[in-house]
């Protein structure tokens, strides 16, 4: 529906999926909203009630992100740090949510494992590193962290 159009810029409305694809409004907010969630879409409140929904520039026909998508992704989390070494640890909870991706149903152990050795971002433990990524990992789209005292991360959104 977004990709089909002759003005791909202009966002849509509820309305505009409900008129195109037959469904009921709380159908389309949900399939709108579980895109937004998987990153394909963006979505803003203009007025009281109403929300629109766009494909945000720099995502490519597929669906997937960019390096520059990925990385805004982790612009509004807490990281500690300030200048390269806040980058290198964006770039190390980028690393770390695109494991996840790869393999959603994964423990603090394989982060550890596979993911910290190539993404160390000035952190000397392994574990330091953990409790700094882990609380941002959490708020990233389509990520499901474990339950209190529960070991399994799993990733929802694709």
């Amino acid at each position: 529906m977004f990709r089909r159009r002759e003005d791909r810029a202009r966002p849509l409305t509820a309305s505009d999926i409900m008129g195109a694809v037959d469904c009921s409004r709380r159908t389309a907010h949900n399939k709108l909203n579980e895109l937004v969630e998987r990153g394909v879409l963006k979505t803003r409140k203009v007025g009281s009630r109403s929300r629109v929904w766009w494909i945000p520039i720099g995502t490519d026909d597929g669906g997937s992100r960019g390096e520059s998508d990925r990385l805004d992704l982790v612009e509004e989390v807490d990281l500690p740090g300030t200048g390269k070494t806040l980058k290198s640890r964006e770039a190390a909870l980028v690393a770390a949510y695109e494991y996840l991706q790869k393999y959603p149903e994964a423990k603090k152990s394989d982060f550890l494992q596979d993911v910290y050795p190539e993404h160390p971002a000035g952190f000397e433990t392994a574990e330091g590193w953990w409790n700094a990524l882990q609380p941002a990992l959490a708020d990233l789209p389509g990520v499901d962290p474990p339950e209190e005292r529960g070991h399994i991360w799993h990733f929802l959104g694709g």
